[in-house]
This record gives C-alpha cells, sequence and structure tokens, in this order.
C-alpha cells in the first residue's frame, strides 16, 4: 500500500481519508504512516542478510514516543544525542543495550545516566571527552564502552548546515589524531575502545561518498589492527537522503550492498567488525504529511498569497535550509485560477514560508498537505508567537491513533510564573 495517494480525488493516509483527520482533529496536523516507519526499517535490517549489525534510528529525526515504540518493536537499535532522547527510547520499550550515544557536548550527568542505564556505547568526540567519561566511569564503578568517531574530511555533497564530516565541522576527531587518542584509550582503566564511528552529513543522494569515507576508516582500523588493537564494531552512521524534489537518492538495501561489496574487497581482516549504521531521515522523512487549512488569499502587485494556518514553528525546515517541500491539495478539483502562490503561515517573520512560487489553486477553507515532514518537522518544532504545537496522528492501515495531543495555552505558561511584589 502507498502511504500517500488520492481515491476519486480525495487524498488518503494508508486507508484513511486525510479531509476526515482535519475534521476529527483540527489543523495543522502532522500524519505518519506507520506501514512506511516499518518498511523502511526493514529495508535495512534485511539488506544485511545475516552479517551481524545493528541499525540504529536517528531520534533527532522524530522522536514521538509511537515512532520509538514501532521501531523497538522491530528490534531496532537507537541513535541518541541527548539526556532527553534517552529517557525517550527507554519510556518507549527500547533497549538501552542497542543505544549509541553521540554529540559533541555530553555533560558529566548526561553521561553518568546513561552509563547508569546501560548504553551499548558512546561515540566519542574529542580527547577531553574520553577522559571525563573515563572519570565517571571510575567513579560509578563500570568501564564505559567507547567508539571515537573520527572526521574522514569527506565532501557529502548536501547543505552546509548538515555536513558533519568535513575537516571545518564542529564533529569528530581530525583522522591524524586517531590512532594516537586510541593508544591513549588503552591507558585509561575505565574505558574500553570496542569500535570506530563516523558521520559525514545528512541528506546524502550518492554512495560514493560513504564509500570514500568508508575507505578511510577502514585504512584506521587496519593501522589499529597492526598495532595490536582490536576493535569490534565499525559505525559509519546515517545520513541517507529521501526524495524532497528532484532528488534520486539510493535505497537503503542499495546503500548498503555497495558498503558490504566494500568492506569484502577490502579483505577478510574487517569481516569480523559489527556494521552500525544510523538511518533517520530515510525511515521516517517520506512517511510524514503536514496538514494545513487556508485562511486567506491574498494577491498584491509583487506576489500573490495563500496564507495558512500552519507556519515556521511547526515545519522549520523552509525558513531554515530554504528547503523545497511539495505542497498538494487535500482533494483534487481541475479548476486552476492560473496564479503562482507563496504559502505562508501567521507568523510575524518574512521568512515564515512552507513553499514559495507555487502553482496552487485554493480558497479559503481548503485543505493543504505538505509533503515528506516525517523527519525534522515535528522534532524541530517550537511554540514561537506562542502558538500551541499541533497534533501527530499515527495510521496504520483504516486506522488512527492521535499520538500528541494539540498543546493549550495552559500548556504553553505551565512552567511560568510572575514576579512577586
Amino acid at each position: 500500500m502507498e502511504p500517500f495517494s488520492y481515491i476519486d480525488d480525495q487524498l488518503y493516509a494508508e486507508g484513511v481519508s486525510v479531509a476526515s483527520l482535519a475534521e476529527a482533529v483540527g489543523t495543522p496536523f502532522y500524519v505518519y504512516s506507520r506501514g512506511t516507519i516499518e518498511a523502511q526499517w526493514r529495508a535495512y535490517d534485511e539488506a544485511f542478510a545475516g552479517r551481524d549489525h545493528l541499525v540504529c534510528y536517528a531520534v533527532k529525526a522524530n522522536s514521538n514516543l509511537a515512532v520509538l515504540n514501532i521501531l523497538a518493536k522491530l528490534g531496532s537499535g537507537f541513535d541518541i544525542v541527548s539526556e532527553g532522547e534517552l529517557e525517550r527510547v527507554l519510556r518507549a520499550g527500547g533497549d538501552a543495550s542497542r543505544v549509541v550515544y553521540s554529540g559533541v557536548g555530553k555533560t558529566a550527568r548526561e553521561i553518568k545516566r546513561a552509563l547508569e542505564a546501560g548504553i551499548a556505547c558512546f561515540n566519542v568526540e574529542s580527547e577531553e571527552e574520553l577522559d571525563r567519561i573515563n572519570g565517571i566511569a571510575g567513579e560509578c564503578g563500570r568501564v564505559a564502552p567507547v567508539s571515537l568517531r573520527v572526521n574522514p574530511d569527506v565532501d557529502p555533497n548536501t547543505h552546509p548546515y548538515i555536513s558533519t564530516g568535513l575537516k571545518e565541522s564542529k564533529f569528530g576527531i581530525p583522522m591524524g589524531q586517531a590512532a594516537g587518542l586510541y593508544e591513549h584509550a588503552t591507558t585509561l582503566p575505565h574505558v574500553n575502545a570496542v569500535g570506530v564511528a563516523c558521520h559525514i552529513g545528512s541528506q546524502l543522494t550518492e554512495i560514493d561518498p560513504y564509500l570514500e569515507a568508508l575507505d578511510r576508516v577502514l585504512e584506521l582500523v587496519g593501522e589499529l589492527m597492526d598495532g595490536g588493537i582490536e576493535l569490534q564494531s565499525l559505525d559509519l552512521g546515517g545520513g541517507l537522503g529521501v526524495s524532497y524534489y528532484d532528488e534520486d537518492p539510493p535505497e537503503p538495501d542499495d546503500l548498503v550492498m555497495a558498503l558490504m561489496e566494500r568492506m569484502q574487497d577490502m579483505g577478510s581482516r574487517y569481516q569480523q567488525l559489527r556494521f552500525i549504521v544510523e538511518p533517520g531521515r530515510s525511515i521516517i522523512g517520506n512517511a510524514g504529511l503536514l496538514i494545513t487549512q487556508v485562511q486567506y488569499v491574498k494577491h498584491t502587485e509583487a506576489r500573490n498569497f495563500m496564507v495558512v494556518d500552519a507556519a515556521m514553528n511547526d515545519l522549520l525546515r523552509p525558513a531554515v535550509y530554504d528547503a523545497w517541500h511539495e505542497i498538494v491539495p487535500v482533494v483534487q478539483t481541475d479548476v486552476s485560477d492560473g496564479n503562482i502562490y507563496d504559502v505562508v503561515g501567521p507568523v510575524c517573520e518574512s521568512g515564515d514560508f512552507l513553499g514559495r512560487q507555487r502553482e496552487l489553486s485554493a480558497v479559503s477553507g481548503d485543505l493543504l498537505a505538505v509533503l515528506s515532514v516525517g523527519a525534522y518537522g515535528a522534532s524541530m518544532s517550537s511554540n514561537y508567537n506562542t502558538r500551541p504545537r499541533v497534533p501527530e496522528i499515527m495510521v496504520s492501515g483504516d486506522h488512527y491513533h492521535v499520538v500528541r495531543r494539540r498543546e493549550k495555552i495552559d500548556d504553553l505558561v505551565a512552567l511560568e510564573s510572575l514576579c512577586p511584589d
């Protein structure tokens, strides 16, 4: 079943009419396809064909508890970057022993909590972090499993804000320093260097950058093996893109097969390494829609505008990355007014737009669907302009569940208080 399709000119999410969802929960709202989420995760898992591996969903892409629970039931691991994400995974039924902890700024409290939970591995980003983990693990009477996240200086050919594997990036340890830091790790009594990790960026649409990164990481692994340091795992991160406009990214199984073939070509000494991947966007991105209602249609000498009830606080990607998301009517018609519109929200910023220069026809009250928003949509939303965050709906076949209710104004001010006189 296609996650989203038209039946008799009505847009459906799996087997549920989107218009009926709008009537039930109001607009704006996010809606996700459970079947798509499950199919995309399985595409990674099955591509490894029996090789020791772990598919760790990148929680930052969409951290809704229902999404995490669906993946936990499949046996997924999780890639986290904060204590809050760890707690979400645990509350959703995730297994801490299948969690890898990434990120450049782990606090002492976060490290201690992750040790208590029993995570699989810390992806370490600096020498100072490695020493901090060693000290905290010692205080807790534990030995912390770590991988050093190396920076292979590979251009992923993506937006500069989501390029994480270049030498100018804040992420990772320079390749030239990595071997020395592994040697240092062997002198620390409360860490165990179990692997190597890297992540070169997000929304990648080509396989070659992955292969280039893999080659450089395996060269390091070989050097470490020659020096007597044996690793157990290789984490190549995530970052595989989705199609927003005209991109043609490889499918997960194409990427995995290419990586496995390159590993095979590099020799048998690397075959014992457990392979870890951290997909996020490619699992959830195309599984989500943002449904919004047209409030006003406005014509000016310079531009035509469709003013809708969703805004940049609901979907930040267009404002931050100038990202393209296709926008389609929930009810198809043959009527066209021949105009081109900017689809904009009510937030008081000129950057508050969902799409620019779109060929659409709609009037006040019509519903529009913004496509491919499952990743970095709800997870990056905010309460800017004191706007309650919108509900999230999970569709499974012809059933739906509200997996996050719409916030109320009382929710937004509950943690605040007036100053005493």
